[in-house]
């Protein structure tokens, strides 16, 4: 899952310009960002009003390349805002179930609802995804308007007796975890609808260098268009509800995933492209980021339904067992195996091999190196002499 503020996609607005915000170009920049985080989920902030300009992203950033399986909310702007929040996602993971809206004085907090596709269960998990741009401005007459927007928001889950999984990303404009917008969505009366941060970095987080790994904004120290003053603010969010926190119902935050993407933490009032060198991603990718907006993305990774629960995953007939997600190494446990011999080998999705390895009854523990793998799924395929054939999959974070 990512969350990015898209600065001024199509709103010609605040130093934005056709000449040095051109939407063109833009695209360009995301389909390279896009295609490095690999996201089954995407939500943004600040597209323009116009539907043209959602499409575009659609059309020309996800379903390219022989991919046409990605899909968009059609948010209702009941605010009359300029720009809007939507979300991108894989129609091949989910089905897009609602899409409501909740109005404030500035721009509406969206809330689509999508269902995880599978027909291994008779309830598919439901993931409520909560988008808001709160209201920017560092003077208190902003920060009242920011705590009235969550304050609505909370609200409107208590009156409707909402729980379960849900995310609350966006561009939250907020300077401090002592903000009341920010306390609102922690520290709310119903403690069944707080959200959590999923990486507990809270505290004074505007120009404070103890933060400097977690600052989104700006990527730039100076510029027209976007903000300047380099990285110095962590104004970009996604909070998850204590369902998703603790894995109760069939979604679970994937430990150490969350990162705002090109941050490497050693550029404090910086631009990314100043010295240091930013090598935490590839150079055409630091540059698509540096390019396309004064925000950084930010990802985390949620393992649903089926995926849960493999912490030990034993296999009656090969007696083995592995821990699952998959960080750096995948161990693999042999448990008084009799087959005399066993084959385990490590495939993609498209069935390439990229390991194998035979085993006897001897055999104790084997180590498979996963450090290279870039994240996503993987199968296991466990073969004997006699032909029986196991796969599973593995998930590489």
């Amino acid at each position: 899952m990512m969350h990015y503020n898209l600065l001024m996609y199509g709103d010609n607005f605040g130093g934005c310009t056709s000449s040095n915000n051109n939407v063109f170009d833009k695209n360009g920049y995301l389909r390279t960002i896009i295609d490095y985080v690999k996201p089954d989920i995407v939500t943004v902030n600040e597209i323009y009003k116009d539907s043209y300009y959602h499409d575009l992203i659609l059309d020309e950033v996800f379903n390219i390349d022989g991919v046409n399986y990605y899909a968009r909310a059609n948010p209702p702007n009941l605010s009359y805002g300029y720009t809007l929040n939507q979300i991108y996602y894989n129609s091949q993971l989910f089905t897009l179930e609602s899409n409501s809206a909740i109005a404030t004085n500035i721009r509406d907090i969206d809330i689509f609802t999508l269902s995880y596709n599978t027909s291994n269960i008779s309830n598919s998990p439901v993931l409520n995804c909560v988008v808001a741009h709160l209201k920017a401005g560092d003077s208190q007459a902003n920060a009242t308007e920011r705590a009235n927007e969550t304050n609505a928001l909370m609200n409107y889950l208590d009156n409707n007796n909402t729980t379960g999984n849900y995310t609350f990303s966006g561009d939250l404009n907020v300077y401090t975890a002592s903000e009341q917008a920010f306390q609102n969505l922690l520290f709310y009366s119903n403690e069944d609808i707080r959200f959590y941060d999923p990486i507990n970095k809270i505290g004074e987080w505007n120009s404070n260098y103890f933060f400097a790994n977690e600052h989104t904004q700006s990527t730039h120290s100076y510029g027209e268009c976007h903000s300047s003053g380099g990285m110095d603010d962590r104004f970009d969010f996604i909070l998850i509800s204590d369902e998703i926190k603790d894995g109760t119902e069939d979604i679970e935050y994937v430990s150490d995933s969350y990162w705002a993407v090109g941050q490497d933490g050693l550029h404090y009032n910086k631009s990314l492209l100043d010295s240091p060198e930013n090598t935490s991603v590839p150079p055409d990718v630091l540059s698509a980021l540096y390019n396309m907006s004064d925000h950084l993305p930010v990802i985390m990774d949620i393992i649903i339904n089926d995926d849960l629960g493999f912490d030990e995953l034993p296999f009656q007939r090969f007696n083995i067992s592995y821990k699952n997600p998959v960080k750096d190494n995948l161990e693999i446990t042999f448990h008084n195996t009799q087959n005399s011999q066993i084959s385990i080998e490590l495939l993609n999705l498209n069935g390439q091999m990229l390991y194998s390895i035979d085993v006897d009854q001897f055999t104790n523990t084997i180590t498979i190196p996963a450090d290279q793998l870039k994240k996503g799924l993987y199968l296991l395929k466990i073969s004997d002499k006699d032909g029986e054939v196991t796969y599973r999959k593995i998930i590489k974070f």
